[in-house]
């Protein structure tokens, strides 16, 4: 009787179609154990990605369709995960204790990105990750202000930064490394430096994911960050005007000469939504994010309204996921967090770290 009620078991898991990881259960080999003794179902999911609030829905939806089937009288679920390290490109070198590294570009300015990347790394955080939040626009940094920090980053030893804690993140930003009013006058190979010196010299701890704020373009740093930083995937924000579409196709493209994979396309600005009628316009156009997505057969990650919370929320140093978290934005922000990190739970694994260093010596 066990094992006919364990098949029935694993042929509802594998119906259940999971919606971040875009297939059933069983195929995403999402069961980490599964036990069936006289009726009672004791079941234990791992979804790979931070699933947070979402995770325990889930295990509520899942005891009640298990509990309904012929044979159980008790169905136990819980639903957790655990962030594996992601493949990188060839001959690079992982920063120790990061798991993953996921660049955040746009290739244009004036699309949103910044707070794209600040709700993305708020939103894995609350779901349950550790998270650190690097901010690699050294001409004009935009994290210390939304994230509300007006300090100077510390020394953690020598020539090693204390990231700066910013709403349960660990932030670095070359705004906290000079004065907030001073511009950085800096040439092309000082960029890189300076870029490299936050990343590699800081203090991050274990993290299991680094999310890096690119400046708009397609120059030094981002030429940088394909050559010298380990890096796990990207996503690209635009919004859906042409004019935007046409450098977000730039920022695509760049990524898949320097075999970073894409993991998706953000749509910032979808709609207007009026603050007084909360009419909704489509006034940049329509379907731009997802007709991109489909052009380079990656996933549109998510569309985010032009809303003007979202900007008063920033401007406080406090983005929507923290000062809004159960509303409908922040949903779109979770929802953003989650399908970029099932679409990089995957991807191969990283098994190149887990083999010790070889040392030839001769005798």
């Amino acid at each position: 009787m066990s094992d006919t009620t364990r098949q029935a078991v694993e042929a509802e898991l594998g119906r259940y179609h999971e919606p971040y990881l875009d297939t059933d259960l069983m195929s995403a080999r999402a069961v980490r154990s599964l036990n069936v003794e006289s009726g009672h179902v004791t079941l234990e999911l791992d979804l790979g990605f931070p699933c947070g609030q979402y995770g325990q829905e889930l295990a509520e939806r899942l005891r009640q369709k298990l509990e309904a089937l012929e044979g159980v009288n008790q169905a136990d679920v819980t639903v957790g995960f655990t962030v594996a390290a992601r493949s990188v490109q060839p001959q690079l070198k992982r920063i120790e204790g990061v798991a993953n590294i996921i660049a955040v570009a746009s290739a244009k300015g004036g699309v949103g990105k910044s707070t794209v990347a600040a709700n993305l790394a708020l939103a894995l955080a609350a779901d349950g990750a550790n998270v650190g939040l690097l901010d690699a626009d050294i001409y004009g940094p935009s994290q210390p202000r939304l994230m509300g920090i007006d300090t100077r980053a510390k020394a953690a030893g020598e020539n090693v930064i204390q990231p700066v804690d910013a709403h349960g993140l660990k932030t670095m930003s070359i705004g906290y490394l000079i004065d907030k009013d001073s511009p950085a006058i800096l040439r092309g190979p000082m960029v890189t430096s300076a870029l490299q010196q936050m990343l590699f010299q800081s203090a991050w701890g274990e993290l299991d994911y680094l999310i890096i704020d690119l400046p708009p373009g397609t120059g030094d740093i981002q030429l940088t960050l394909s050559q010298k930083i380990p890096v796990s995937g990207a996503v690209v924000v635009t919004t859906p005007q042409d004019l935007s579409l046409i450098d977000a196709r730039k920022g695509v493209e760049m990524f898949n000469k320097v075999n970073v994979p894409v993991l998706g396309i953000v749509e910032n600005m979808s709609t207007h939504i009026c603050s007084k009628c909360g009419h909704e316009e489509h006034i940049f156009g329509e379907h731009g994010g997802q007709n991109l997505a489909d052009e380079y057969d990656v996933s549109l990650l998510g569309e985010l309204p032009l809303d003007i919370s979202i900007r008063e929320y920033a401007d406080s140093g406090k983005p929507t996921v923290v000062s809004a978290p159960d509303s409908q934005i922040a949903s779109a922000y979770f929802d953003i967090s989650r399908n970029t990190t099932a679409r990089l739970a995957r991807q191969k694994k990283d098994y190149a770290s887990k083999f010790p260093n070889i040392k030839v010596e001769s005798t």
